[in-house]
């Protein structure tokens, strides 16, 4: 099978070894899977509690330590990985298993595929459901939106990303979605003058918070969300469109 790279990858007929490096497929994982996986990147926060190896981090796993485990299979993202370790451990012959996600429905193809035959099991009812709750169209007059992920420099949401999919379908439309870069450096002062009706702030991979972050859009009304109810692919998608409805409405 090829993975959404599009890279044709041999994974084994059984599955019963996985390495994630992906926090929101790690979740994903640990709650379908529990016994299967074996190594996860030291972002890896969900569940509450999961004991497996620490291979570091998203950006600079530790390669020989992922092979010490011998996983039938390591899961990664286009955007999340970096290929030159992806290629290493593909060099070293494991099976690496690419998603590719930038819109609610690529994750909902996406993670069908990856447990299908990445994962070599069905597709979990979390899932199913997770669809449903997305599958009903926002209500109420559309508001534009500016995210900020990061400061010193100051970072935005802009094109092709699963956040600002996630905010659309909400009725919120991000001003920067059509910016020829993903994550456009864009200081608070242009921000402010865009006029934006929410300054949307989540507290990953910045940890945005009600002292930190709000009091440089004087006039706008800033939100404070979740980073893992808005950039996360996996079971909190079932319960996170209530929280950030929530949240954007309050």
């Amino acid at each position: 099978m090829k993975d959404d790279a599009g890279v044709p990858v041999r994974v084994p007929e059984t599955v019963t070894r996985i390495v994630s490096l992906v926090p929101s497929l790690t979740e994903s994982v640990a709650l379908t899977l529990p016994g299967a996986l074996v190594g996860a990147t030291d972002w890896c926060s969900h569940p509450a509690g999961l004991d497996v190896a620490r291979v570091r981090g998203t950006k600079n796993p530790d390669l020989d330590a992922i092979g010490r485990l011998a996983p039938d299979v390591v899961l990664a993202n286009a955007e999340e990985n970096r290929e030159p370790d992806l290629a290493a451990l593909r060099d070293a012959g494991l099976a690496v298993w690419v998603t590719r996600i930038e819109t609610l429905d690529e994750a909902f193809a996406s993670l069908d595929r990856m447990f299908r035959h990445a994962c070599r099991t069905a597709r979990p009812a979390w899932l199913d459901r997770a669809e449903e709750v997305w599958r009903v169209p926002a209500g109420g007059p559309r508001r534009s939106a500016v995210i900020p992920i990061w400061r010193r420099p100051w970072m935005v949401v802009g094109r092709d990303t699963f956040t600002g999919d996630v905010l659309r379908r909400l009725g919120v439309d991000n001003l920067y979605a059509g910016h020829p870069d993903r994550y456009p450096k864009v200081p608070p002062a242009e921000l402010v003058e865009r006029s934006p009706d929410l300054v949307v702030l989540p507290d990953e991979p910045y940890a945005f918070t009600a002292t930190d972050g709000p009091e440089c859009f004087p006039g706008l009304r800033s939100v404070l969300v979740s980073g893992r109810d808005l950039t996360w692919y996996g079971p909190s998608l079932v319960e996170a469109r209530a929280r950030l409805e929530s949240a954007l409405a309050g």
